[in-house]
């Protein structure tokens, strides 16, 4: 079992920022603490094969609803990540080397979960010349190996530091769906996201159709850190200029003192809105709720994922 640590023990690299107050959430945001047997089933089997999940990592709020049924998502490469984002909640340091094992026990996990859809993410690997694309490749064509009839979807890091043949590796590994967020607007990517860049973000989902333009794109937008509703709308429009098929928008929330602060709760209304909004400009699927979050009811959208592969053939 992984050792719980305080915020202040796990975050040391975000000691220094000044605390932002923690607002109240609303009762929209509110979910119940993980206690079912299916809960615990799908913790035991992530422990028995000693893998990591963003659920965890990322302190995900759904952890209880979609444990319970069975479904996590995988993160792999370890739990410390080479970025410092202000959202985020994974530690941040010196990664271990890579575990040559890792790939099969997800695969085995996979397997016994008997999941009909996974979603398989990582920390960011700028430590790793590929960035750990062939991690990525070797991990799904494992899945396959075991799981042949297993939609696998993959939510990547953004490969900055790499040479830009790396993304080869992980597109010929055929996941089903190639999702890579781009978390923010780009007005907030230098306090939000600084490692990371925007347009680099967008053209990364765009090179993944231009190498297969058969293969699912996807991406997903926290709100509630200080954007407005036109900013959120372009990223939209980037998005669906990259050809991006899947849109996820949520509620940021604010793991600790020590990130970045939440700027406003978005009310339900307001995520009807974007999802309108979403379906209006031609994406494929769309999700937008305060606790929609990129995997979240993954495994429930199947039936959508094949109608939209059915229209994608069409048209």
């Amino acid at each position: 079992m992984r050792d719980l640590k305080l915020p202040q023990e796990r975050h040391p690299e975000k000691a220094h920022r000044p605390d932002n107050a923690q607002p109240r959430k609303p009762d929209w945001i509110r979910v119940k603490a993980p206690t079912s047997a299916g809960y615990h089933k799908t913790r035991k089997i992530m422990r028995d094969h000693n893998l990591a999940t963003v659920c965890e990592e990322a302190g995900c709020p759904n952890v209880g609803e979609c444990w319970s049924q069975g479904h996590a998502t995988m993160m792999i490469m370890g739990e410390i990540c080479t970025r410092g984002c202000t959202f985020c909640n994974v530690a941040t340091g010196r990664p271990d080397a890579l575990d040559v094992f890792e790939p099969g026990r997800v695969a085995d996990a996979v397997k016994k979960l008997g999941l009909s859809h996974v979603v398989i993410t990582s920390v960011d690997r700028d430590d790793l010349t590929d960035g750990g694309a062939e991690h990525f490749a070797q991990t799904i064509r494992a899945i396959r190996r075991q799981s042949p009839d297993t939609m696998i979807e993959i939510l990547t890091p953004d490969f900055l530091k790499c040479t830009p043949d790396v993304l080869e590796a992980v597109v010929a590994a055929k996941p089903d769906v190639f999702n890579h967020n781009l978390e923010t607007v780009p007005g907030l990517y230098p306090e939000v996201r600084p490692g990371a860049r925007y347009f680099h973000s967008l053209r990364l989902l765009q090179r993944v159709k231009e190498l297969d333009p058969a293969m699912f794109t996807k991406s997903g937008i926290m709100v509630g850190l200080g954007e407005d509703r036109q900013s959120v709308l372009q990223v939209m429009d980037d998005m669906r200029a990259a050809d991006v098929d899947f849109l996820t928008i949520g509620q940021y929330l604010q793991p600790t003192a020590k990130h970045h602060r939440v700027d406003r709760f978005v009310t339900p209304d307001e995520f009807a809105s974007y999802e309108k909004a979403a379906w209006g400009k031609g994406f494929l699927m769309v999700s937008a709720t305060p606790l929609t979050r990129s995997s979240y009811h993954a495994g429930d959208d199947f039936a959508q994922l094949r109608s939209a592969r059915s229209a994608k053939i069409g048209r």
